[in-house]
């Protein structure tokens, strides 16, 4: 993937770039296009659950996207500094019973020489939105390039 070539330390066009490959990679739903981009020994902390190296981080995406149906994410860098980012997103999705949900969250990040993240830790909270009140209607997969960003959305 074209995010490991985007190493530390950040400038604003590379950190800028890198979090936007990373909604990519993220809006794909596919663990194995995600995690490769993590450290081998890559510490998580997502909501209440700590997933621990490249396969637990595999279990929990695949568990989070059976759960989390028709999943759009956006993700909008927030700051930078050497080898650290942190990020603000959101993402729309479903569940079984067709009740829809925003979740607005912010990263910490924190990257290898190599560019692979290290360090993920997560904050995230969950809003009941009626389907009328989604925001986020590509097709599923990469946002478009003209499709509002979390700014622009007033979010």
């Amino acid at each position: 993937m074209e995010t490991r070539a985007l190493v530390p330390p950040f400038n604003l066009v590379t950190a800028t770039r890198k979090v936007r490959l990373a909604e990519d990679a993220w809006n794909t739903r596919d663990p194995d296009r995600v995690v490769p981009v993590y450290t081998e020994d890559t510490l998580w902390r997502n909501r209440v659950e700590f997933p621990a190296g490249r396969e637990q981080v595999r279990q929990f995406l695949q568990r989070k996207w059976a759960r989390e149906l028709d999943y759009r994410l956006i993700k909008e860098l927030w700051g930078f500094g050497d080898s650290r980012m942190s990020v603000r997103f959101a993402y729309e999705w479903h569940d079984g019973a067709g009740h829809w949900f925003r979740s607005y969250g912010n990263e910490l990040w924190e990257f290898n020489p190599e560019g692979l993240m290290k360090r993920r830790i997560a904050s995230i909270n969950d809003l009941p939105i009626t389907e009328s009140g989604r925001k986020y209607f590509w097709p599923l997969g990469r946002r478009p390039d003209d499709h509002p960003g979390l700014s622009e959305l007033g979010l």
